[in-house]
């Protein structure tokens, strides 16, 4: 019979999706309530002064006042929000900082304010409503549901309580699943990640687990380590009602056959777009993985091409003007007070009715040596089609230009760590494949390859635990942390050659 808490999701499921199902018909209107909205906030505070918000009535007055910046280039305003400064970037100050780390400056404190808080909790709700609503499927309401995510434990910077997001984002678990989300506050509390995962392990071992979520290689090794304690061979033994994984952060595709057979059968899986910065989509249907652009929740999305990104004055697309199959870097403005900020990750567009993206990158991760331009969502599929080919599960990679071999020509090199041992002949099958797809799927890396410029792709096998490892070298292993798919240098597998 169904529970109460279960026929009341389902009505909740049914009103949420019909809402924003209207706004996702109307974007260019939703969108300009929103643009609207941020300007009007922003005309009272010390960036929304020095940038003339007073003037702005349109896309093109805000395109000529407020340039586009990133994290380092916005710096001078935050530092004085962290210093306690009010009216900064948005009016007041902050509920909390989202600390985290930056590639040039450090560690990042990300403002979040008490009207863009909502949005972070929202997007992952009405993904599950979107779930329930499509499937019909509420059962797992009722059974034990983990997230593994960054220490709750939150400090405080000049009076305002500061940590990573993950761990800002457990103090809002719903009262309606507070009795069934694991693990302990006091395991969820550790800040050494191989033993919370040891922690977390031994407390739900033993629990009726129905939802998981977290980025992928960190529920990797939570599900290892599962196994290796239980003496089971397979999470399903473990987790006999485990029915769906929810994740972000990095691609899934890369890893889901050997999710598959660590967990022993095919489950749903839902995907969230959740940055720091906003929460930017989520995917709404079982039935494709393209996620839905969150258009409603304060963000106002700018978008440009990423060709265009290094030239003087770029155009800034909106959702009124964006075309399907190109790669543009999101850029948002937000009820946190970030102006036309760089998020640096890419995106490109499957469907304009509703508006629907692909996360295809980093805009700073990228192979393009030799001006061949290839980027995540390339290698990723790639990898993905000629797996298909060979008995070999992967559960990590990245990739780098080889530009000064010894001898011969320069080439990619894909640093791979397997979950089986590879054979010679599968390795040099895989290499074959993977060239193949690549040249499929980025004519420049073809036509490099033809014109003998470059050779074919080489493969490093890594050991077990290499890029473990080499995470924990970096101070980041597990929470939000991910590793760079591609790099346009050296320095990332040197590094990992480094610590094995």
């Amino acid at each position: 019979m169904i529970s109460t808490k279960e026929l009341a999701a389902k009505i909740l499921a049914k009103f949420f999706v019909w809402k924003i199902r209207k706004w996702s018909k109307k974007p260019t209107q939703t969108q300009l309530k929103v643009f609207k909205k941020l300007i009007y906030k922003g005309k009272q505070t010390r960036f929304g002064k020095d940038h003339k918000f007073d003037q702005i009535k349109n896309h093109k007055d805000f395109v000529m006042n407020v340039r586009v910046r990133d994290y380092e280039d916005l710096g001078p305003y935050i530092d004085r929000v962290v210093k306690g400064e009010e009216s900064v970037l948005w009016p007041g100050k902050p509920l909390y900082f989202a600390k985290t780390s930056g590639t040039t400056s450090g560690e990042k404190y990300i403002p979040i304010t008490k009207e863009s808080m909502p949005t972070h909790i929202n997007g992952s709700r009405d993904a599950i409503f979107h779930y329930i609503k499509e499937t019909g499927k509420t059962d797992f309401l009722n059974k034990k549901v983990i997230f593994l995510q960054g220490s709750p434990i939150l400090k405080e910077v000049n009076g305002i309580k500061t940590g990573r997001l993950s761990g800002i984002v457990a103090h809002y678990t719903p009262s309606y699943l507070r009795k069934n989300v694991m693990p302990s506050w006091q395991a969820n509390c550790i800040e050494d990640w191989e033993e919370k995962v040891n922690e977390i392990s031994k407390e739900t071992i033993n629990k009726d687990m129905a939802v998981i979520g977290g980025i992928p290689p960190w529920v990797q090794m939570y599900f290892e380590n599962l196994k290796e304690a239980a003496q089971k061979n397979t999470i399903s033994d473990i987790f006999p009602s485990f029915q769906l994984f929810v994740y972000g952060g990095v691609n899934f595709e890369p890893y889901r056959s050997l999710f598959n057979e660590l967990i022993g059968k095919k489950i749903d899986s839902i995907e969230y777009f959740p940055a720091s910065e906003g929460f930017f989509a989520y995917q709404d249907s079982q039935k494709s993985n393209e996620l839905l652009l969150q258009l409603n929740s304060g963000i106002f999305y700018e978008f440009i091409k990423r060709e265009e990104m290094e030239t003087k004055n770029p155009t800034r697309f909106t959702v009124k003007n964006v075309e399907m199959g190109v790669n543009y870097v999101l850029i948002i403005s937000t009820s946190a007070g970030l102006w036309a900020y760089n998020t640096g990750d890419t995106v490109s567009f499957t469907s304009l009715a509703p508006h629907k993206i692909q996360v295809t990158g980093r805009y700073k991760h990228f192979i393009s040596a030799f001006g061949e331009h290839v980027i995540a969502s390339e290698v990723e599929k790639s990898l993905k089609k000629a797996l298909e080919k060979v008995e070999l599960k992967v559960n990590e990679f990245t990739v780098a230009p080889h530009i000064s071999p010894e001898k011969g020509l320069p080439f990619h090199q894909w640093w791979i760590e397997f979950d089986n041992t590879p054979n010679q002949v599968d390795i040099e099958k895989l290499a074959s494949c993977l060239d193949q797809n690549m040249q499929t799927r980025n004519t420049y890396y073809k036509d490099l390859i033809k014109g003998k410029i470059l050779k074919e792709l080489e493969i490093v096998v890594l050991k077990k635990d290499s890029f473990k490892n080499y995470m924990k070298s970096q101070g980041k292993l597990g929470g939000q942390n991910k590793m760079p798919r591609l790099s346009n240098d050296r320095k990332i597998v040197k590094e990992i050659k480094q610590n094995l």
